[in-house]
């Protein structure tokens, strides 16, 4: 699955590898476990939610 990401500040979507998707979610929480946010952010979008994490949104890639 593929998830795509977006700053408040942005207006675009943009494709985001799992690498970067704990480091997002590193500086948006601080501390708290990025592991386990990045495995629930994961199981919330599967059915097409946009999930935010501070000032960051996720959502799952649409196949075109």
């Amino acid at each position: 699955m593929n998830i795509q990401t977006q700053y408040n500040y942005e207006k675009t979507w943009t494709t985001t590898n799992e690498k970067d998707l704990l480091r997002i979610i590193e500086e948006e929480i601080g501390d708290a476990d990025p592991q386990g946010t990045l495995l629930y952010v994961k199981e919330s979008i599967k059915n097409g939610k946009i999930i935010s994490v501070g000032t960051c949104r996720f959502k799952k890639e649409k196949k075109e």
